[in-house]
């Protein structure tokens, strides 16, 4: 994995920039420590940070490859899992390797296949390629949306890169937002709407889009999207081809040159995966894999059940390590040090964010990192298998909204009167837009109907939050992640597979369960599902309150928009929180702790507000 950042504009000399083009590239030195790279050509420059994972020797970027008579240069964030197949069938059409990178394959299989490239690429990516015959400039995120890439276009010159810190040390783009950018931030936060980057004029490819920049003008191009077809799969067959397809990506996912580990929960995600590679490691005379979970200080001591997390971890876990033989190590987070690590995960995100879920996760990738540089963990099997509550529950599933955020009340009341007050009517739209898009099948029943609408409501909305929280708090510690989850097949699969199916037995994520049943301790495949763990210690609680306090006692952009009032009675009236800010967890301390990233994200990113 690794950082990549451009910058290309008509009539200028880009080696008159090398000031603002380190400065970019020192922007992304924490997703790519090991090496770094720029390519300069008249009006284009080229930056790369690199993680090196696969073939350390041969994978230096920027690369370059001469064919026909253009010269071609690439700079790739990602890892591929059809290196092999793709090499072999470049090699048929007379194409040599000079290494065995798969930033070789996706650069020379660009100049095979053109823009028709990403249709031939499995895996989680963002790129660039130059072609210096023509002077284009070609854009790329994969299919999944699993890897970022953020951009800015301006009369005469387009400036991109894997984390918007990238555009704004351009100086081309300045930290101000807009109304839309508030809207985003009050009333739809953590989450944003596919495409938009919050600070005024900066954008993001979506999931499975292209662009060609050329002569000045940006053209962007869906070359991957969920289509609605007919199953035409019995019940076995469909236990089957769930079986076969995730435990296909988790083999390929495997594939690493350097030290790799698992992330384990003791929930089904999780542990079918470090089932999948304790097997493919037992088979391949690989040795024992590791695994990793994490916990809070005293948390066991103050855990309260509650209908989306009906149980804790640890008992699961300590089942799970021993059915599968795993060497395991747990970390611990002490609370003051996750309020502090708020901070850091806004710098991780550049926005406000997931607040203490984000925090957690980059203080546990920060432990891993010190003796891994790859893992694997079992995100975004809840969006497309039907894990979350609101799957479930009739009365949730046909209520007119986004599930995770059904009420803008709090959201209303933290605000001072009248600022923003098309906020509701701007979240309700962009739910429309979104349930718009779900294909459907004439065939459809009414469920059938919502379900898809669900899966695209949870994949362009909930999910991309949760991918956007592992790839920048993994990649600010140097750590790469790889979601097995998230192959473009099994979305395909998954999408078009009736109800009654995916919810085997009237469970959630059933067919999943039934197809691995064999493989898991009973427990563990029938286990409730219960979401990525929470602090429950009120030191936390009270760290949040005070930092809040202070925060209400200064004069600064975000208390000009606070009702200081509201967000004072939820400090002195936590329990009066009854529905999650966001999510399934956000609750009184996580509001609190939203308002401090808020506050922070502001005053270090020098955000202007522009009416």
């Amino acid at each position: 994995m690794c950082g990549i950042a451009g910058w290309m504009e008509k009539d200028c000399q880009m080696t008159e920039r090398r000031e603002m083009l380190g400065r970019m590239s020192e922007t992304l030195e924490r997703r790519g420590p090991d090496e770094n790279g720029m390519y300069l050509n008249g009006g284009l420059a080229l930056i790369h940070r690199r993680l090196a994972v696969i073939d350390r020797e041969n994978g230096k970027q920027p690369m370059a490859a001469r064919h026909g008579n253009a010269t071609y240069v690439i700079v790739y964030n990602g890892e591929l899992y059809n290196t092999t197949a793709l090499r072999e069938e470049l090699r048929a059409e007379g194409f040599h390797f000079r290494g065995h990178s798969d930033t070789e394959v996706v650069l020379k299989a660009f100049i095979h296949y053109g823009e028709h490239c990403p249709e031939k690429l499995n895996g989680i990516y963002a790129f660039a390629v130059f072609n210096t015959h023509d002077r284009s400039l070609f854009l790329c995120r994969d299919k999944i949306g699993v890897k970022p890439l953020f951009y800015h276009e301006y009369d005469g010159g387009l400036v991109f890169g894997s984390e918007i810190k990238a555009l704004l040390a351009s100086g081309v783009v300045k930290p101000q937002i807009d109304e839309q950018g508030l809207h985003e931030l009050f009333f739809l936060g953590p989450a944003r709407t596919p495409s938009c980057g919050v600070f005024k004029g900066v954008f993001e490819l979506n999931p499975g889009e292209c662009a060609v920049y050329k002569n000045g003008r940006l053209r962007r191009r869906t070359y991957f999207s969920i289509e609605a077809h007919e199953h035409g799969y019995d019940e076995a067959e469909t236990i089957e081809r769930t079986r076969y397809l995730l435990t296909d990506a988790v083999q390929r996912q495997l594939v690493s040159d350097v030290p790799l580990c698992l992330f384990l929960s003791g929930g089904l995600d999780s542990s079918i995966i470090v089932k999948t590679a304790a097997q493919y490691n037992r088979v391949n005379r690989l040795g024992k894999v590791h695994t990793y979970s994490v916990e809070y200080r005293d948390n066991a001591q103050y855990f309260q059940k509650s209908l989306f997390q009906p149980n804790a971890d640890t008992e699961y876990i300590h089942m799970m390590v021993k059915d599968a033989d795993t060497r395991h190590h747990e970390v611990i987070l002490d609370n003051h040090l996750l309020a502090d690590a708020l901070y850091n995960s806004v710098e991780a995100r550049d926005l406000p964010g997931y607040v203490d879920v984000d925090a957690s996760l980059l203080l546990f990738c920060r432990e891993i990192k010190k003796d891994y540089t790859v893992a694997l963990s079992g995100e975004c099997a809840d969006e497309l298998f039907g894990g979350y509550p609101w799957y479930h529950n009739k009365e949730l599933l046909f209520e007119d909204c986004f599930p995770w955020s059904r009420s803008q009340n709090m959201r209303r009341q933290i605000l001072k009167k009248g600022i923003l007050p098309r906020g509701e009517e701007y979240v309700r739209q962009r739910y429309l837009d979104t349930i718009q898009l779900a294909p459907k099948l004439p065939t459809d029943s009414r469920l059938e109907k919502r379900m898809r609408e669900m899966f695209f409501l949870n994949f362009y909305w909930f999910m991309q939050c949760l991918l956007e929280r592992k790839d920048r708090c993994s990649m600010y510690t140097g750590l790469e992640v790889r979601v097995p989850f998230c192959d473009y097949r099994l979305v395909d699969f998954a999408y078009n597979m009736p109800w009654k199916l995916k919810a085997y037995n009237g469970r959630e994520k059933g067919i999943v369960r039934k197809a691995f049943e064999d493989m898991l301790p009973a427990e563990i495949a029938w286990r409730k599902k219960s979401p990525y763990p929470k602090t429950h210690n009120p030191i936390y609680f009270e760290e949040c309150a005070k930092r809040v306090g202070m925060i209400l006692e200064r004069h600064t952009v975000l208390t000009e928009l606070l009702d200081k009032t509201a967000v004072t009675e939820i400090i002195e009236h936590p329990e009066r929180i009854t529905q999650p800010w966001y999510g399934q967890l956000m609750q009184a301390p996580q509001i609190l702790a939203y308002i401090i990233e808020l506050d922070n994200w502001f005053e270090k990113y020098g955000v202007e507000i522009i009416l």
